[in-house]
Order: structure tokens, then C-alpha cells, then sequence
């Protein structure tokens, strides 16, 4: 009687529910799984069109017109239109909590190609003078086998190796001739490896997909300060970012920690060895570097939590740099001591030290400037706001990352560059709370997307300022590339090579035997002559010159929009020097093309 009693009460309540349903439930639920499968396919839909728009958009480019805002002003509607469909399809996937991690891939990586590889399909050759010199050093060492003599001011790179021998090592297993084959390529190449660390970075504070994804979107949408070339930094930074994402791994407030992927806060041998080489590898490539590391430990071991996994590793990598400092690069830090030290009673100057004087720089680049200051700021206030709006982020140590290159930017200026390199070590760490702020509430996702579209467009915008807007002192036409080849295949063992900047292709080939001058790193004194009059300012640095060992004077197209740019000298100061050594007989054109010219000097005529 009881069975039969419970089986009548379920068929009546299932009558009942089926009457007291409402009539429309049913089509809503279809309309509703209709407009979300519509996302889905359009998300699917935007990636390959925006890509697809970004290569036609790079047909045709005037790469001459470049000029204050650099690529701004040249790349046509069609790119700008692939480059906000991208972001526009991304947002639309985050508001899909089914959206799969590789659609969210894709677009990464579609922004990487969009804004990293456009340079590199654009320009005839290797983009960035600081990339140049570092192939020449590359190219030393594989000739020298090893430490390079008479280095001069590059002698800091026989200190600091790791890089340079690593690339040496691959260019010799590979039998290719040069690391100018590859360098080209490096940003891009470098932006889509450095997504690996950044994901796993990420992986150890959440499981959210939208929050990790996210991040990574913003990390790429701000990261404009450009260290992604062929370069120590951009290796070190590689290596810093992965195993701060190792040790993160390892706390006990990580999200492996509590899903039991790892068991122990104790470090396994292997997973410590390990780290211990990446310090190791880190110390040896680049001297700032290691001091970011160190700086970034000492925050992280600040929880007492936290300590059982980071004092280990902050304890060898402290002498890891005690000995490496005190042995293989010794003579450059006994020669710098003293300014490191003077700097640390100086550290508001160490802070403003990279925002140089822009009152005689073009307008176009004082724009450029404050923009890459304002996306700066907009990127700490936000990770702000996220460390008080978000509580739970408050025992991951993501604040602790991002505050940690503070003391290094106290203690030291870094040729007026550690304001910027400062932001660059912040940023993984403050785009993850960037991303928790925007994207982490749980109620109303698709809502909460569409209010931070316009946000994430803005910081897109930011980016291409500081990305593109120095572009036409970066990129090197064919008859620059062919002026600096020409003084390293005609220059004499002894020879002087003198230019006004660094912004010339091939300047370091053969740095170990013909020494640079670059008027731009002389003091005001030796400038302002120059200023006055080119020839008579040139005298104290060709005055040992001889038909064996002659001057070579290069003025380039590049150099004169470095220093339209800058305002370290008056803009027209190329085209003058042109004019008056053309009038001198003592300077006689070796080589002349539209966009470059070199002088040759071996002495007064008689």
C-alpha cells in the first residue's frame, strides 16, 4: 500500500509540473542555446578573418612615410580594422564559459603575430641597432672561441656570457654562419615561447580558464617597453618569469598545492636542481636580471608560509651571484662599485632617471612617451584596485611580484632605463590581477566582459604607441644594411668608425678591431662642438688617423630620425655634417646612397 501510495504522489507531481509549466520555457531554452551556439561560431569565425585581413593590410605599406609615430602613420585602415576584430572576437569567446583553451590560444597567439611579427614582414632587414650588436658579439665569440679582446665598452658582455655562448653553441652544432639568420624573427618567435611560462605562471593561482587567458591577453596588450629582440634581457626574462612560475608552483597557497598535483611544500631534488640552473643560466647572461630575481624572492619569502620553499632557492641564488660577481665579473663590478653605491643615496633620481628631458624631442615621440607613461600607471592602478577589490589575491603573492622591482628602481638607474625594465618584471604578475579584476566575478560573465571590452581596446591602443611609435629610428633600409657592410668589409684592423648614434646596421661587426665612437654617448662638451662646427668637432676623434688606419664617418637616414626623435642633438645636424665634410677635401665619399653616406678621413692633405 505504501509503494502504491509514493508511486501515485510522483506520477501527480509529474502531472502536475507538466501542467504548471510555462508554455514558452521550452523556446526560450532553444533561443537562449541558439544565441549562445551563434557566440561560439562567430568567436570561431573572427580569428581567421582578422588574420586573414591583418596580411592583405601588409601589401602595401609606405615604410618611407614613417616619421614622429613611427609605424602609426603608415599601416593602413585594413590592419587596424584585423587588429580590433581580433580583440573583438576574444571578448566574445570569454563570454563563453565553454569556450576551449585552444580558441583562446589561437587568439593569443594571433596578437602576437598581429603586433609582433608585422615588424619583421615589413622591413628588408634585422629591425633594432641593439640587435645588430648583439649578432656582432655573437660572431666574436665564435671567431675568438670564446672571451673577446679589446672589447672596449662591450667588454661587459665577456662578463656576463651565458647568452652570447649559448647561441655561439647552436650556431656551430647547426653549421649556419651567422645568428642573423634568426634574429630577425626573435620577437615574434620569443612572445609565443614566453606565452608557455606565463601560462604556467598563471596556472598555479588559478583553474579559471577565462582569468588565465585573460591575463596572458593582458600581458601582450601592455607589454610595450619592446625587450623581445635578439638580446640577454629578453633570454634572462624568459628564464626569470619560468621559475618564479616553478617556486609558485611549490607554495603552499598554490592551486597545484590544494588539487594535490603537488603533495609536499618540500622541494623534490629534481624540480630544485632544476631551478638552481635556470638561476644559474640567469646569472651568467645579464647583470640586471639576477637582481630582479633576488628582489622577487626576498617579497616572496615574506609570508612565513611561503618560506620552507623560497629561502631555499633565494639562498642559492644569492651565492650563486656572490660567486659569480666575485670571480668571472669582478673587474666590471670593482670599476662600477662605486657608482652603485653612489646611486643608492640617490634614489629619486634613480626613479626619474629614464624620463629623460623631452622639450626639444619631436612632438609625435613626446606623445609616444607620455602614452607609454600613462598605459604604465593605468596597469599599477589597476593591479591596485584588483589587491582591494579582490581579497582572495591577497594570499597568492601576486602583490608581492608586482611591488618587488621597486628597491632595484631605488637602487639604480641602469643607463636611465630601470624605470621601464622595472614595469617589464611587474607586468605577468599585475596581469593576472588585472584579469581577476575585470573577468572574476562569477555572476553575469557576459556582462562583465562587454563592460571590460572597451578597457582592454585601450590598453591595445596604449601598447601600439609605445610599440610602433619609435619605428622609423628602428627599422633599416637595404642601403643602410649596405653602408655598414661596407665599412666592415673595407675598414682597416685599426680603423676608427665614427657615427652619430648607435642607428647603424653592421656598427659592431668588428668591434674588436675597429673602435666605435658615438657622439650621442660623449660629453656636452665634445657635442656642442660638433654642434658648431662638424669638422672641428670631429678633429679629437680622427686626429690618429692614417692611410693604414683611416676614419670612417656614417651618417644614415636612421640616425638622423633617432635624433629627430630624441632631441639629443638639433635635428638637421646630419644633413650639416653632410654639407660641410662634403666641402672639406680632407673627407672624401667613399660611399653615397639615398639613405646613407660615409666619409673616409686618413689625415690632412698636404
Amino acid at each position: 500500500m505504501g509503494k502504491l501510495q509514493t508511486l501515485t504522489s510522483g506520477r501527480m507531481a509529474s502531472f502536475t509540473s507538466a501542467v504548471t509549466r510555462r508554455p514558452g520555457a521550452g523556446g526560450g531554452e532553444r533561443r537562449h542555446s541558439d544565441r549562445t551556439t551563434a557566440r561560439q561560431w562567430t568567436a570561431r569565425l573572427v580569428l581567421p578573418v582578422a588574420l586573414t585581413l591583418w596580411l592583405l593590410s601588409l601589401r602595401h605599406v609606405n615604410l618611407a612615410g614613417m616619421r614622429d609615430y613611427g609605424l602609426l602613420q603608415v599601416l593602413p585602415v585594413l590592419f587596424w580594422i584585423a587588429l580590433g576584430l581580433l580583440a573583438l572576437g576574444f571578448c566574445l569567446a570569454l563570454t563563453d564559459r565553454r569556450t576551449a583553451a585552444g580558441w583562446f590560444a589561437g587568439y593569443v597567439l594571433g596578437l602576437i603575430a598581429v603586433i609582433h611579427a608585422t615588424p619583421t614582414l615589413l622591413y628588408p632587414a634585422l629591425r633594432y641597432s641593439w640587435a645588430w650588436k648583439h649578432v656582432a658579439v655573437t660572431d666574436a665569440v665564435i671567431r675568438h672561441h670564446g672571451e673577446v679582446p679589446n672589447a672596449g665598452k662591450l667588454d661587459i658582455y665577456n662578463q656576463w656570457p651565458g647568452f652570447f655562448d649559448l647561441n655561439a653553441f647552436f650556431l656551430q652544432a647547426t653549421g649556419l654562419d651567422s645568428a642573423l639568420g634568426y634574429a630577425t624573427w626573435t620577437p615574434p618567435v620569443y612572445n609565443a615561447v614566453l606565452l608557455a611560462p606565463l601560462l604556467l605562471l598563471y596556472r598555479t593561482v588559478t583553474r579559471n580558464r577565462r582569468l588565465i587567458w585573460g591575463a596572458a591577453w593582458v600581458y601582450y596588450s601592455c607589454s610595450w617597453v619592446g625587450q623581445d629582440y635578439f638580446a640577454p634581457q629578453a633570454f634572462a626574462f624568459l628564464l626569470f618569469v619560468t621559475l618564479i612560475a616553478l617556486v609558485m608552483g611549490q607554495l603552499p597557497t598554490s592551486v597545484l598545492y590544494r588539487t594535490g598535483d603537488i603533495r609536499t611544500d618540500r622541494w623534490p631534488v629534481g624540480r630544485f636542481v632544476l631551478v638552481m640552473v635556470l638561476a644559474a643560466v640567469i646569472i651568467s647572461s645579464h647583470p640586471l636580471t639576477p637582481l630582479m630575481l633576488l628582489s622577487a624572492l626576498v617579497a616572496l619569502s615574506l609570508p612565513r608560509r611561503n618560506r620552507r620553499v623560497v629561502l631555499p632557492v633565494l639562498a642559492g641564488a644569492l651565492l650563486l651571484t656572490a660567486v659569480w660577481n666575485s670571480t668571472v665579473a669582478r673587474p666590471y663590478i670593482s670599476q662600477n662599485l662605486h657608482d652603485f653605491l653612489g646611486s643608492l643615496l640617490k634614489p629619486d633620481t634613480n626613479v626619474v632617471s629614464g624620463l629623460a628631458a623631452l622639450g626639444t624631442a619631436a612632438p609625435g615621440h613626446v606623445v609616444v612617451a607620455w602614452v607609454d607613461r600613462g598605459l604604465s600607471a593605468t596597469v599599477f592602478a589597476l593591479a591596485a584596485v584588483a589587491f582591494l577589490a579582490r581579497p582572495w589575491v591577497r594570499r597568492t603573492g601576486l602583490h608581492l611580484l608586482v611591488v618587488a622591482p621597486l628597491p632595484v628602481l631605488a637602487a639604480n638607474a641602469y643607463g636611465g632605463e630601470m624605470i621601464f625594465r622595472a614595469y617589464l618584471f611587474a607586468l605577468p604578475a599585475a596581469s593576472l590581477l588585472i584579469a581577476v579584476l575585470l573577468l572574476g566575478r562569477v555572476r553575469r560573465p557576459r556582462l562583465q566582459v562587454l563592460a571590460a571590452c572597451p578597457l582592454l581596446l585601450a590598453l591595445l591602443g596604449g601598447l601600439v604607441f609605445g610599440y610602433y611609435g619609435k619605428e622609423s629610428a628602428n627599422y633599416f633600409t637595404k642601403d643602410e644594411v649596405a653602408a655598414g657592410r661596407f665599412v666592415a668589409a673595407t675598414a682597416p684592423p685599426g680603423s676608427t668608425v665614427v657615427t652619430l648614434t648607435s642607428g647603424v646596421p653592421g656598427l659592431y661587426t668588428r668591434y674588436d678591431e675597429n673602435p666605435q665612437v658615438e657622439f650621442v654617448q660623449q660629453d656636452i662638451e665634445d657635442r656642442l662642438r660638433l654642434v658648431r662646427d662638424p669638422v672641428k668637432g670631429l678633429e679629437g676623434f680622427v686626429q690618429r688617423a692614417s692611410p693604414q688606419q683611416p676614419a670612417f664617418i656614417i651618417l644614415s637616414r636612421a640616425q638622423a630620425a633617432d635624433i629627430y626623435q630624441t632631441g639629443i642633438l638639433p635635428a638637421g645636424i646630419t644633413r650639416r655634417m653632410d654639407s660641410a665634410l662634403s666641402k672639406n677635401r680632407d673627407y672624401f665619399p667613399v660611399y653615397r646612397t639615398k639613405d646613407a653616406v660615409v666619409y673616409r678621413y686618413q689625415g690632412p692633405k698636404s
